[in-house]
């Protein structure tokens, strides 16, 4: 149990620097290399390209991930991730509906991580409150 805990903490910390190197990219303006990047990333870690998750409802998420994909809270949390980061990126892009549409699900991801993990934590609260305050404003 305790190697399963630290192989998912340095899964988590990778993607970290990951995403921090995409983000990089989006500030840049180098969207191209930012997608190409973010599309390996869900490749790396999940197993399928954005567009499978992408196009799975909202409604449907969770559902379909933990049940017809027997995803763990570990998944679903690097997805919430993932999901965030797309949203960075669509935003820069000037695509509204598709940064909304993924800041949502990555709020829905980590808020069902969040409510199932049995323990509290500010990092991820703080993720939740931060994509809740993108999304109103991309909504507004």
């Amino acid at each position: 149990m305790m190697y399963q805990r630290d192989f998912i903490l340095r899964m988590v910390e990778m993607l970290g620097e990951l995403i921090a190197g995409i983000l990089g990219y989006i500030k840049k303006g180098k969207f191209e290399k930012a997608e190409e990047a973010l599309e390996k990333v869900f490749y790396d870690f999940l197993k399928q390209d954005a567009s499978f998750f992408r196009n799975i409802k909202k409604d449907e998420l969770t559902d379909k991930l933990l049940n017809d994909h027997n995803y763990t809270g570990g998944h679903i949390e690097i997805l919430a991730e993932l999901f965030a980061t797309d949203g960075e990126l669509w935003h820069a892009k000037e695509n509204n509906e598709l940064s909304i549409e993924s800041f949502e699900k990555a709020v829905l991801l980590m808020d069902y991580v969040d409510r199932e993990s049995g323990a509290f934590s500010i990092e991820r609260q703080k993720k939740i409150d931060d994509w809740k305050e993108k999304l109103s404003r991309l909504i507004s």
